[in-house]
C-alpha cells in the first residue's frame, strides 16, 4: 500500500485494500500512526497518540484575536504546517473565545453496505453501545473542542442538541466546531459554551454514518489533524499545528505590545498615524519603541526575539 492510498483511506474513510485482502475501515488512527503523522509535536501526548499541547500554553490564548493568531503563524493559504483560520460558521457565543485541542470526528452520508459491515466490526472489538457519533463524544477530555467534519450538509440534521451540548460543557469545558447543523439552538444558547456551525434546524441526525474519529478531517477550507490547537474568535476559527504553537504565542506578546505603544503615542496628540503606524520611521521614535519592548519583555526573551527577526524568511 502506497502512503498516498493509505492517507487518501484514513481522511476519506474508505476502504483499505493490501495482499488482495480487504480489511475492515479504519475508524481511528493507532497510537503509532498519531505520533508518525504528528511528528514535529514538541509536547506531551495522550494515551491515543493526540498531541497534548500544555495548559499553559493554551491559556495564552485568552487574550489573543485571529489577526494576531494569523499574522504570527504566517498563515500563507495552502502553505504547509501554517495556521489555517475559517470563516462564515455562525458564532453560538461571539464573546467567547473557544480555546483547546481538537478531538475530530468524520461523518458522511450513509451507505447501508459499508454501514452495516461498520456496525458489525465495531461490535466485535468488544463495544456493547452501537458505532454513532456519540462515540466520539465519549472520548472526550478536559480541555478538548468537539471537531466535526459532516461535509457542510445541515440537511442532515443536528449532530448536536442541547443536552450533548451540555455534556461538552461538562466534560471538555470547551465548545465545538461542527461544519454541519446543530439543533436545540435555543437550549445551547443559554450555555457556557463556544460553538461554530453551519446552520440551526430542528430535526435531529439522520442519514449519516461514521468514517472517522480522531483522524483527519476537512472543515471549511483547512485540514484538522487530532491534537491540533484550535482557536474561534468572533471573526472564525483558525486551527495551530502543535510545534507552532510556542512561537506563535511568543509573537503575540510582541504584537500585545507594539499595539499598546502605539496607542500610548497617538494618545500624546502629536503624531500623524503614518509617523507611528505600523512601524514608526523617526530613528529616535524606532529607538524609544526598541527600549519600551525591551522593558516590557525583558531581557532575555527580547534578546530571542531579535534573534528571530534575524533569521531569513521561509
Amino acid at each position: 500500500m502506497t502512503m498516498r492510498s493509505k492517507m487518501a483511506a484514513l481522511a476519506l474513510g474508505v476502504w483499505v485494500f493490501a495482499a488482495g485482502a480487504a480489511r475492515a475501515q479504519i475508524f481511528t488512527l493507532t497510537r503509532e500512526e498519531l505520533i508518525k503523522y504528528t511528528a514535529q509535536n514538541p509536547y506531551e501526548r495522550f494515551p491515543d497518540g493526540r498531541p497534548k499541547v500544555p495548559d499553559a500554553l493554551l491559556k495564552e490564548f485568552e487574550n489573543m484575536s485571529s489577526e494576531e493568531v494569523m499574522g504570527a503563524g504566517g498563515g500563507a493559504p495552502g502553505r504547509p504546517g501554517s495556521v489555517t483560520f475559517v470563516s462564515g460558521f455562525q458564532v453560538l457565543n461571539p464573546g467567547k473565545k473557544l480555546i483547546g485541542r481538537a478531538l475530530t470526528l468524520q461523518l458522511m452520508p450513509v451507505r447501508q453496505e459499508v454501514a452495516q459491515v461498520d456496525a458489525e466490526d465495531w461490535k466485535k472489538k468488544g463495544n456493547a453501545v452501537p458505532l454513532t457519533h456519540q462515540s466520539a463524544l465519549d472520548l472526550l477530555q478536559p480541555g478538548d473542542v468537539f471537531v466535526v467534519d459532516a461535509g457542510g450538509n445541515v440537511d442532515a440534521g443536528g449532530i448536536i442538541g442541547d443536552n450533548l451540548a451540555y455534556y461538552i460543557m461538562k466534560t471538555a469545558g470547551t465548545g465545538f466546531v461542527i461544519d454541519g447543523a446543530i439543533r436545540d439552538l435555543e437550549g445551547i444558547a443559554s450555555l457556557d459554551l463556544a460553538g461554530y456551525f453551519r446552520a440551526a434546524v430542528p430535526p435531529a441526525i439522520r442519514g449519516l454514518m461514521v468514517t472517522g474519529i480522531n483522524v483527519p478531517v476537512r472543515i471549511g477550507n483547512a485540514t484538522v489533524m487530532p491534537g491540533d490547537v484550535v482557536f474561534g474568535d468572533r471573526e472564525g476559527i483558525n486551527f495551530i499545528p502543535p510545534h507552532m504553537v510556542q512561537r506563535l504565542v511568543d509573537e503575540a506578546k510582541i504584537a500585545h505590545i507594539h499595539d499598546e505603544w502605539t496607542r500610548m503615542k497617538f494618545a500624546e496628540g502629536k503624531y500623524k498615524s503614518t509617523d507611528i503606524y505600523s512601524r514608526p520611521r523617526d530613528p529616535k521614535l524606532i529607538k524609544e519603541y526598541e527600549e519600551y519592548l525591551k522593558q516590557k519583555l525583558g531581557a532575555a526573551a527580547y534578546e530571542a526575539y531579535r534573534k528571530r527577526q534575524a533569521q531569513p524568511g521561509p
